[in-house]
This record gives structure tokens, sequence and C-alpha cells, in this order.
């Protein structure tokens, strides 16, 4: 693992990678040995990049490395709604019981209604509903407008390809539905702190990820109570478990970060408890 300052162009903020952390880190443990005590203990391949905005201190390990996004990719797909403007957000998709993911939480008490795509962005974020954003993608035309999205962006490296539940598949080698953890630390940066979207827009997605509402055994178990949490989760095939995230601690510039997981055996509460830990040493080396 290395630590750096990495060098992010941004017109209105300036912004920096931070750190990750181990499983069962003790109070004492860095990002560093923490997150090769994750490996270790779990088995498993983990990639993350941690940003300091304040002290511009940047912690990475196989960040460059491409893992699977999972759900965490619907914060890019509901940016890529915001980006198209209020027309596409007011744009309207019927939930029909053939449309129905087998985890649809939310969609699957409304099937036979229409709902706008601004409200889909809005259960899929909360509640991570598969349907719900595989509506979304139907309005802007596909997975592939996700990443034609990104590219505009200047992120030339994630990609999104297939709806849910198939870009959970994780298979190792398989570029489909990848991203690393530097390149979608450097978007979240962008989309959340910098100029890539128009205020409002801005406002709105940081919204959306504060109200996650299955994210709290992951970076939220970790970190202070009182830091605000904007994050998005995800979980996939072979062991695939992440989390991308913006996060205020009290008088202090926003941290970002991206943790994935993934090639394990481990249980998803394992794997819950290795990203808390990780976050656990975020706030150690943030705050000291």
């Amino acid at each position: 693992m290395t630590r750096s300052a990495l060098l992010i162009p941004l017109t209105t903020a300036a912004i920096a990678l931070n750190a990750i952390s181990p499983v069962y880190a003790s109070d004492t443990h860095s990002i560093d040995d923490t997150v090769k005590q994750v490996e270790t203990t779990l088995g498993a391949k983990v990639g993350i990049a941690v940003l300091d905005t304040g002290s511009q201190r940047a912690w990475f390990h196989r960040a460059d490395d491409r893992f699977p996004m999972a759900s965490t990719s619907k914060a890019l797909t509901c940016a890529a709604l915001l980006d198209k403007g209020q027309s596409f957000m007011n744009k309207e998709a019927l939930i029909k019981k053939a449309d129905l993911d087998e985890y649809a939480p939310v969609t699957s008490g409304i099937v036979g209604k229409k709902v706008s795509a601004a409200d889909l962005c809005s259960i899929t974020m909360r509640t991570s509903d598969n349907t719900a954003v595989n509506k979304v993608l139907e309005i802007l035309g596909g997975p592939q407008a996700v990443t034609a999205y990104l590219r505009k962006t200047g992120d030339n490296i994630t990609r999104l390809d297939r709806n849910e539940p198939d870009l959970n598949e994780g298979t190792p080698g398989d570029v489909r539905d990848t991203t690393t953890p530097r390149a979608i630390l450097e978007t979240l940066n962008k989309l959340v702190l910098g100029p890539t979207l128009g205020s409002d827009e801005r406002k709105q997605l940081t919204t959306w990820l504060e109200s996650n509402e299955v994210g709290d055994p992951l970076l939220r178990a970790g970190v202070p109570s009182d830091w605000r949490v904007a994050d998005r989760t995800g979980a996939g095939g072979d062991g695939t478990r992440g989390v991308i995230a913006v996060m205020w601690p009290p008088k202090h510039a926003p941290i970002i970060a991206a943790i994935y997981i993934t090639q394990t055996k481990a249980t998803m509460e394992e794997r819950n408890a290795a990203i808390a830990s990780i976050g656990k040493a975020i706030a150690a080396e943030v705050l000291e």
C-alpha cells in the first residue's frame, strides 16, 4: 500500500484521497495495517482509495485493480440521470410484475403504478431496490448510457454493462460492471464536491446518498456517530462487498473513500465488520 498526495483538478474544492483499515483492527492500527489484516483474515482481495480533502493525505491499496461495483453503481446511474436534467427526472415508468427483481422491497408494492425517474432514484438510493434502478436505466437508454456519461466526466475506467441483478455476478477477470478504487473515488469527488453537476443536482445526489438505509453495518459502523455520511453500498458474487462514501467529520474537510472486497468465502457479517474496521482506522488517522 502506498500513501501519497493525489492531484485532482477541481474548481470548487481541493480534495484528497483517504485511508482504509482492516477487519479486526485495534485502536492503534493504521489504515495500512488494517487493510493488510483484512486481506489476511478474510482471505480476500481488498482495494481502497481514501482521500482527506483537508490535509490532502491519501491512502491506496490495489487502487488500480478492477473490482465489481455491484450496487455502488447505483450512485453513478442516478448521477447520470441528474445530468440529463428535469425533463428526464420527470419521465415516468410503469412498474409491471414482470419487471420485478428478486430484491424489490419498494417496487414490489407499487406494481401497476407509474413512477417518475426522480422517485425511482430516491427509492434505489434509499433501499437499493433493483427494479427501481433498472427502470432508471431503461429511461436513460441502458447501462451503456451510464458508461457514456462517465466518459464525459473524464472517468475512462469505470464501466456499466448490465442491469440488475446480472451486474452483481462478480466473476474474477470479467471487466464488465467494474471500476478501480482510484477511478470511482475521483468520480465521486467530482460528482459530490466538484463542478461536474450543477449545484442543485449536486445537493440532490448528496441527499440521496445520505438517505441510504442499508449502509449502517459498514463504514457508518466504524466512524464516529457525529460524522455526516453519504454512501452507497453493494454486494455481489464471489464474496463481493463494497462502499463508496463522502464523509464530513465535525470541523473537518470532507473525507472520500472507496472500499471493495472480493474473492472471499467470508460471510456477509464478516465482510461488513471488515469494512467497519477500515472506517474505524480512517477516523483514527484523520483525527490524530
